[in-house]
């Protein structure tokens, strides 16, 4: 009867125990899982700051004056002459 109840001790021990480990291996890689999460938040909000930055550098690009200045300024490109034009229809 002793020896049972003895084993009973031991095995609930060792459930404890085993219950004891389980729940701080959970808790570290839930808190491990938390980190990365917050560090792909951050990411994020970084990707969105740029895509933002990038929206208005595209609006400010496709307005005709920048556009005209660009291609006069970087690409010397010069408007044809009238009789020059040459127009194709479809």
């Amino acid at each position: 009867m002793v020896k049972v109840k003895a084993l009973i001790f031991i095995g609930l021990l060792l459930g404890l125990i085993a219950s004891a480990i389980a729940a701080i291996y959970f808790k570290y890689n839930a808190r491990l899982m938390f980190i990365e999460i917050q560090k792909q938040e951050a990411a994020l909000d970084q990707y969105e700051v740029e895509w933002g930055q990038l929206q208005l550098e595209l609006t400010t690009l496709t307005e005709e004056n920048q556009l005209e200045q660009v291609a006069r300024d970087k690409l010397k490109l010069i408007v044809p002459q009238r009789d020059k034009i040459i127009y194709i229809k479809p």
